[in-house]
């Protein structure tokens, strides 16, 4: 294994001055470009790492931003981090990636390991087990510590910092509202994340679309549930006794299943039942026939996060104001819902 050579090794095999270097190295202005190549040329032979946690002591900055999502397998995550890679990879920052798998302690400990000079900043969504307990108190702590966070889709209004959201009110509405206009009549409210902020959000703009239409809202058309083991016990037998025609459903779980157990109860879609669901997946367009979904804009919610976090850590005021960002949805259609 090649050894790694240091800024002084540099300095002298070059004939230059070590501060040089550190300066080359870091594309700085003040270095002519032939030196600037010639030293990064030099380093990339000799193998040169930079010392991070070293740069961090001296002067606060590491350009890497920490990134903590609650479940790799979601979708929507990973368009998220799409985003945030975007923008981060072009203003110069790395990115480090903890998955927390919705548990209030792995957040935690993320949040630690990170907070010890790695990184600059966090952008991340909380845990389901952090929202079910309703506690927060590790990211003011962060905050406190001077190190800023950015907030997306899962956020705490406890804490003082920049948010992205979506509208998941009005897009709830919107999506009600567009079954309620092409006829349907019994309309089913399908969950199971009805423990988290988004999805007592939307389940509350599904209520306040019927109520605004005068549409009744049969409760025995309604489930709601934490998780999707619980939603699977109850979904079963429920097109065949309580035959709606019309499924918003607040989830990618959800959408999935209802869709799949319609077409297995004889349901001619969109003719018998109209579905849209709240996930924009590969799944969603892949199924036949394709579902009708409201689009989340994973990437632009990325992209906004990462901007605003770099902002803050670019940023030579002392002090702050926070916002929070607002992204508009919408409700694409496809083959489960009938057009207007």
């Amino acid at each position: 294994m090649k050894s790694k050579a240091t800024l002084k090794q540099i300095a002298k095999e070059l004939g230059v001055s070590v501060s040089t270097v550190s300066k080359a190295l870091n594309g700085s202005p003040e270095i002519s470009e032939p030196t600037k190549k010639r030293v990064q040329e030099y380093a990339k032979l000799k193998n040169y790492k930079p010392n991070v946690i070293g740069l961090s002591l001296k002067n606060r900055k590491t350009k890497t931003i920490g990134v903590i999502i609650p479940n790799i397998l979601n979708h929507f995550f990973a368009k998220v981090f799409s985003g945030i890679e975007k923008v981060a990879d072009e203003k110069g920052y790395k990115l480090i990636t903890c998955i927390s798998n919705e548990s209030s302690e792995k957040e935690i400990n993320a949040l630690e390991m990170l907070s010890n000079g790695t990184i600059d900043g966090f952008i991340l969504s909380i845990a389901e087990e952090s929202q079910k307990l309703q506690k927060f108190d590790h990211f003011t702590s962060i905050i406190n510590e001077g190190i800023p966070i950015v907030m997306f889709d899962r956020i705490a209004d406890e804490v003082n910092c920049d948010k992205v959201i979506v509208d998941d009110f009005e897009s709830a509405v919107n999506a009600t509202e567009h079954l309620i206009k092409t006829g349907c009549k019994k309309i089913a409210l399908l969950s199971c994340i009805d423990n988290l902020s988004v999805g007592k959000l939307r389940a509350k703009g599904f209520y306040h679309a019927m109520e605004k239409h005068k549409v009744k809202v049969e409760e025995n058309l309604v489930i709601l549930t934490e998780n999707s083991k619980d939603f699977n016990k109850k979904i079963g037998g429920f097109f065949i006794k309580n035959k709606p025609d019309g499924v918003f459903a607040l989830d990618e779980h959800t959408s999935v299943t209802a869709m799949k157990l319609g077409i297995l109860n004889g349901y001619k879609i969109p003719q018998d039942l109209s579905l849209i669901g709240f996930a924009d997946g590969v799944w969603s367009r892949r199924m036949t026939p394709s579902l009708s979904t409201v689009s989340q804009h994973g990437p632009e919610i990325g992209e906004v996060a990462a901007q605003l976090l770099i902002d803050k850590l670019e940023s030579k005021e002392e002090t702050f104001t926070f916002s929070t960002t607002t992204i508009k949805t919408e409700l694409r259609q496809r083959d489960s819902t009938k057009k207007l």
